[in-house]
């Protein structure tokens, strides 16, 4: 019983945490898109790179936290450090910048 029960704790923060995130596909952001519910990508984008001048995008997606929606930002700066943004894609508002790990 004892060697099950760090396995059974780990499962069950696993499945908690897949319940409170959710990954959108392509199909549902470009609705979302074109019903005015979210804004476009490409514009907070641009918000990302201002905050991080010369950095390159590593990863972009649209998740629904909490009934949020939130586009999560992945960028390479110049001096070689991942940073992890999430940005409110109703409101364009910075939820996250810091360091990936």
């Amino acid at each position: 019983m004892l060697k099950t029960t760090p396995f059974i704790a780990g499962l069950a923060l696993l499945l908690i945490a897949s319940v409170q995130a959710r990954d959108l596909d392509q199909d549902e952001a470009l609705r979302l898109r074109q019903e005015g519910v979210i804004q476009p990508l490409q514009q907070l984008l641009q918000q990302a790179f201002d905050r991080h001048p010369g950095a390159r995008l590593l990863e972009a997606e649209l998740e629904e936290e909490d009934d949020v929606y939130v586009y999560e930002i992945e960028l390479l700066t110049d001096g070689g450090e991942v940073r992890e943004l999430e940005l409110d894609a109703v409101s364009g508002r910075v939820l996250k910048d810091e360091e990936d790990d």
